[in-house]
């Protein structure tokens, strides 16, 4: 028990569910949409209404592309913080994604 190797116990009859990726065009989709919204966001911090209804278009957007992903949502909050928009929130969540797909697949 003390060489630091993990043991996995599987039931005979259950098999681990496969681990689907996003197609590379599904990702390139998500960061033009993320770097557009991120752009257009510098330009409209001001009026009021128009952030909010870019920051959900781009959370409905990218929730199309990339299926249902919790990590949508602290990118939904952050771009509501005030100041936060003047980050590339959308851009970091997308990359997020990516790496964390990334080291789910290598873990495997």
């Amino acid at each position: 028990m003390g060489t630091g190797k993990r043991l996995l116990a599987i039931n005979p009859g259950h098999e681990l569910a496969p681990l689907r990726r996003v197609p590379r065009a599904r990702f390139a989709a998500a960061f033009g949409v993320a770097a557009l919204s991120d752009f257009f966001s510098m330009w409209i911090d001001f009026a009021l209404p128009l952030p909010w209804l870019l920051d959900l278009g781009t959370a409905g957007l990218l929730f199309l592309i990339l299926g249902r992903r919790w990590a949508l949502l602290p990118g939904l909050v952050g771009e509501a913080i005030p100041g936060v928009g003047v980050f590339p929130v959308w851009i970091f969540v997308v990359l997020s994604i990516i790496v964390h797909d990334e080291i789910k697949m290598h873990r495997r």
